[in-house]
């Protein structure tokens, strides 16, 4: 006589096949058509990341480029707090699968861009700092073979692919800035005035030690002082007089001052009137003193005669000639 069975078989569920293995997860697979992400098994089974990094790489690969993916960002996306998230972050960039560089962009702020690599790049030292570059130059193009060992299959050719970043080219040494250029020919005297000025400022003050570049840059800012009439004891009093206690750069204080407290240039002196000018004789001392013949009142001239009041007075009013 047969068993009999308490309980009936379990039906079984429609759309999943049946599986042989006993026990562990069955794949129940669907096609997609679109949106979706290829992750390699190099990134899915890695042994050494943690379950968070795996997952926010997966995210990370599967968003748009231009995503925000900054800890801020995935904080407010994620259960998870800002801690893990950043935790997670530096174990990608150590296993070569995120790079965070900061960039200068052409208004000069200083931004980080996130690349983030669909097979893991080779990890970079430990001790070495992150490289700063300008935006839109391409990174530095890494070693994309597979590490020894791991079964890693070709990745599908997707449409959105970026087309591979060429190698920037070397841009030319940087000049360095010349001093001031003199004249082929003889050298101008105030330049020298100037520059022997700005050098012994240090026997005054010994915060006013200049360099050679310094000195002959402020040279021809003092060489003006000297245009418009400044002697070396006005510029050096303006120069090393009242300076600050605290007094970092010597070379910028002075810049300023010779350029804030520059006097203007002094107006021509008056000039003496001929009917106010006094009689002067040979070697530019005063006349002698004469009697005058009219009047006998002594008078400065030359030359013996009359003064200025008798000639005045002795005229021939016919011929409007003085007699002397």
């Amino acid at each position: 006589m047969a068993e009999k069975k308490p309980n009936a078989a379990p039906r079984p569920i429609q759309g999943v096949r049946a599986s042989t293995t006993p026990s562990g997860v069955i794949h129940v697979r669907t096609y997609h058509s679109g949106r979706y992400v290829v992750v390699g098994n190099h990134l899915a089974q890695h042994r050494e990341l943690s379950l968070t990094a795996i997952g926010l790489a997966t995210h990370i690969l599967s968003v748009p480029e231009g995503t925000p993916v900054d800890i801020r960002t995935l904080a407010d996306r994620f259960p998870e707090g800002r801690e893990r998230i950043a935790s997670a972050l530096r174990e990608l960039e150590a296993h070569g699968y995120l790079e965070r560089i900061r960039e200068h962009t052409e208004s000069g702020r200083l931004v980080t861009r996130t690349y983030v690599h669909h097979t893991p790049a080779p990890a970079a030292d430990a001790g070495s700092p992150t490289p700063l570059r300008l935006a839109g130059r391409p990174p530095r193009i890494h070693d994309r073979r597979p590490m020894a060992g791991a079964d890693v299959q070709a990745a599908p050719e997707e449409d959105d692919q970026v087309p591979p970043r060429q190698p920037p080219e070397p841009e030319p040494p940087a000049q360095r800035p010349t001093p001031t250029p003199t004249a082929s020919g003889p050298r101008d005297p105030r330049y020298d005035r100037a520059a022997a000025l700005l050098a012994g400022l240090r026997r005054t003050d010994h915060r006013l030690i200049l360099s050679q570049r310094q000195v002959d840059r402020l040279a021809p800012a003092v060489a003006a002082w000297f245009e418009v009439g400044a002697t070396e004891a006005a510029v050096h009093h303006a120069l090393s007089a009242g300076l600050p206690v605290h007094m970092p750069h010597p070379a910028g204080v002075l810049a300023y001052r010779l350029d804030a407290m520059r006097p203007v240039p002094l107006p021509p002196g008056p000039v003496a009137s001929p009917s106010t000018a006094k009689p002067v004789g040979a070697g530019g001392r005063s006349a002698p003193l004469q009697n005058c013949d009219g009047c006998d009142r002594a008078f400065r001239a030359p030359h013996p005669g009359r003064c200025r009041d008798c000639r005045t007075a002795w005229t021939v009013p016919e011929e409007r000639v003085c007699v002397a």
